[in-house]
């Protein structure tokens, strides 16, 4: 019962949190919303820092997940592949409610505290996000995973940032387009020739 409770308040907390932002959003909000008392609330997180650590935690692996589901694992040439993910990040980020990357944002929001635990979470999942991107990336038999899987996440960091500024999904597009080719030109040339054209021509 109590582990059902505690799920409650996280889902109260991630759906205001990713609405309004960290800051707004107060705790007496969050406990009318998970149907709690403001007490039953504290009796499972300490303070409004903890709980937004819990949201961020409960959100690492479902993102992680939603973007292995993009990428795939089938036989397409991994530029394809990559082409996919960025496609479906475009269609992701048309929902009305989408509000870009909730890690980033909780950084940004709280940039003037580095030791915050919602920043320490968000640096740790960007760190395991872009290790889970590199090992993609050394399985297909990219040369040198680790620069190639750094720039991947800086282009999906960027058109994530663009699109949430100009409500525009090309930038996504667009961003694929040159993770593609950055992946085609990482392979050994007798692979590369799988590329797609497009990828190729960027």
């Amino acid at each position: 019962m109590e582990e059902t409770t505690r799920t409650r308040i996280i889902g109260a907390a991630e759906a205001l949190f990713y609405e309004h932002g960290l800051r707004s959003v107060s705790v007496d909000a969050i406990a009318e919303r998970a149907g709690v008392t403001k007490r039953t609330l504290y009796y499972h997180f300490a303070s409004k820092d903890e709980l937004i650590a819990a949201y961020l935690a409960a959100r690492d692996a479902p993102t992680v997940e939603r973007y292995r589901d993009w990428l795939g694992d089938d036989d397409r040439p991994l530029p394809d592949r990559i082409t996919t993910m960025f496609s479906a990040l475009a269609a992701f980020a048309k929902r009305p409610r989408w509000r870009g990357c909730g890690f980033t944002r909780a950084a940004v929001e709280l940039a003037g505290q580095p030791g915050h635990p919602a920043v320490v979470m968000a640096a740790d999942h960007k760190k395991r996000f872009e290790s889970w991107l590199t090992e993609e990336l050394r399985g297909s038999g990219v040369s040198d995973p680790g620069l190639v899987g750094r720039q991947v996440m800086i282009l999906l960091e960027g058109a994530i940032a663009q699109m949430l500024i100009h409500r525009d999904v090309s930038y996504a597009m667009a961003a694929g387009k040159a993770a593609a080719a950055l992946v085609a030109d990482g392979f050994p040339e007798t692979l590369e020739r799988a590329a797609p054209a497009e990828a190729r021509m960027a």
